[in-house]
């Protein structure tokens, strides 16, 4: 077992016993480590303490039952008026395929395709020349799966094994971007409506969380939670395009593609990161 992979193990350990509360000892001896190395150990990779972590775990039920009552245009608006918060949109530039590109099928594209480990699971990332196109979480069971749905939707292009070509699009997720820093960008395809709602979810800050509801209002459209939902979804690229954030009405964790542990997992480490900046992330391999 890997560094990476004890870090993972670690994080679902939590998720699973987190109402337990389980002391820095205990969940170390899950990655047969000493309780001093596996402190260390994580700090380094997951760019915050274990027990911060854990917090964040117990926080987050009450967050969901308060936040799921929290416009999500207030949100975004009270965000735009605090200096110090960073705004996914602002950072991250979302590009829709065009009609030309779509109707070409990826004829004369590259795509570039490779599979990093980072402390939250191994990662698939695909890029194009205009952005990332497709981001997921894999194990040895659908890999090939995340592979041959993206040469479904790019029939015609050319898809080449480089990792080192990927490799950005998670180092990004573990380093906060300095100021001045350009970008991100993000190449997929979709429908008007669905490319509406991984927009609205760009304005849903890290550590906040927003129901579908409240996407479909922002939306303009509040009859259309389930229409959101399937949105949500169909979302190409994990975490960059954040439909974590996005839970029921009620406060429930609601669906995602990569299973709900998965999806606590991601929401407790991005609290806990907006959280406590004091610690410096190591970058993904």
């Amino acid at each position: 077992m890997n560094d990476y992979a004890r870090i993972e193990k670690a994080m679902a350990y939590m998720v699973a016993h987190a109402a337990e509360q389980p002391n820095l000892e205990t969940v170390a001896a899950q990655v047969h480590l000493s309780a001093f190395h596996f402190q260390r150990l994580f700090c380094r990779y997951a760019g915050i303490s274990p027990k911060r972590f854990l917090q964040a775990l117990t926080l987050e039920r009450s967050k969901q039952l308060i936040q799921a009552s929290t416009s999500l245009l207030d949100i975004a608006h009270t965000l735009g008026l605090s200096g110090g918060s960073r705004l996914y949109d602002h950072f991250v530039q979302l590009e829709a395929v065009t009609p030309g590109e779509y109707k070409r099928q990826g004829e004369g594209v590259e795509i570039a395709y490779g599979v990093h480990e980072t402390p939250l699971g191994s990662m698939f990332v695909a890029v194009t020349p205009r952005g990332i196109c497709r981001m997921g979480f894999v194990d040895a069971t659908n890999s090939e799966e995340l592979l041959a749905r993206l040469a479904k939707e790019w029939p015609r292009s050319m898809l080449c094994h480089s990792p080192d070509a990927t490799r950005f699009a998670v180092e990004k997720l573990f380093n906060q971007p300095e100021e001045g820093t350009a970008a991100l960008s993000l190449h997929v395809t979709g429908t008007n409506f669905q490319i509406a709602v991984w927009r609205a979810l760009l304005t849903i800050p890290e550590g906040q969380l927003a129901s579908y509801s409240h996407i479909a209002q922002a939306l303009g459209t509040p009859k259309s939670s389930r229409a959101v939902g399937n949105a949500v979804g169909a979302n190409p690229i994990a975490v960059w395009i954040p439909c974590h954030r996005v839970i029921q009405q009620s406060g429930a964790l609601g669906g995602y593609r990569w299973g709900l542990d998965k999806k606590q997992m991601v929401q407790a480490w991005e609290l806990a990161k907006v959280n406590d900046e004091s610690l410096s992330p190591m970058a993904a391999s």
